[in-house]
């Protein structure tokens, strides 16, 4: 073969080789600037911090009990000062005199600001926070959310995940047939109220929320209470 015919040779294979490597930049600038931009916007969308947990709390024999539907950011000294600058009281722990109390509160219309709370249970544990806020002159009828410290942070500062009702009246459970107390079926005007309660103290500094955090838009809790939501979370970000 002579000197020429392998120059003619090797200059056929360039054109092969610089398409290849024309098409690698070509993928590596496609996914780069298209793709993985918009898998980032898909993340930010759902925001897997707060999608990739649980959605209800769950009563102590594992039936589903209220939605999930507030989430605050800030240390547990940051949520009881803001519940408590928004008129909220921390409940008292269930125990046979807070019981009793509850009981004779109810059935005598008296006042009971801090009356306990059934216990709830997310991520394998009751309510590390839970509050109140008295409506009128009986326990039956209150404002109230229970709050468990879940291990995300946001920007460093832990996250609460809550879910707030309202009790309408006291009732016989559906499923266990135990004194309890029925939610309202609106959640969503529940968490609505706390949000504008802390917005209103001046303790939130920010607010974002997760559309679709809930897919199932309806169901029943604990007590057999129907409820219905928009299916958003409500995220706020406390002041320090």
């Amino acid at each position: 073969m002579s000197i020429s015919n392998v120059d003619a040779s090797r200059f056929r294979r360039i054109p092969s080789w610089a398409s290849i490597t024309l098409g690698v930049i070509a993928l590596y600038l496609f996914i780069a600037y298209f793709v993985l931009p918009q898998i980032g916007k898909e993340k930010a969308k759902r925001h897997p911090d707060y999608l990739d947990g649980e959605r209800l709390t769950h009563t102590g024999n594992g039936v589903p009990g209220d939605p999930l539907n507030i989430a605050l950011i800030g240390s547990e000294a940051e949520i009881i000062a803001a519940m408590s600058a928004a008129g909220w009281r921390s409940a008292d722990p269930l125990g046979l005199r807070s019981d009793v109390r509850i009981t004779v509160d109810t059935l005598l219309d008296k006042p009971d600001p801090s009356a306990p709370v059934s216990k709830l249970f997310l991520f394998g544990r009751k309510e590390d926070l839970a509050f109140e806020k008295a409506i009128g002159n009986s326990p039956r009828e209150r404002n109230h959310v229970r709050f468990w410290r879940s291990d995300k942070t946001d920007e460093g500062r832990p996250v609460w995940i809550g879910a707030a009702t309202r009790d309408v009246r006291v009732e016989l459970s559906s499923n266990t047939e135990e004194i309890t107390q029925r939610i309202s079926p609106d959640v969503d005007a529940e968490r609505d109220l706390l949000l504008g309660e802390l917005t209103a103290a001046n303790r939130v500094i920010a607010t974002r929320w997760i559309d679709g955090f809930h897919k199932e838009l309806q169901g029943r809790n604990g007590g057999g209470d129907p409820w219905r939501t928009d299916g958003r979370l409500a995220v706020a970000s406390l002041s320090p």
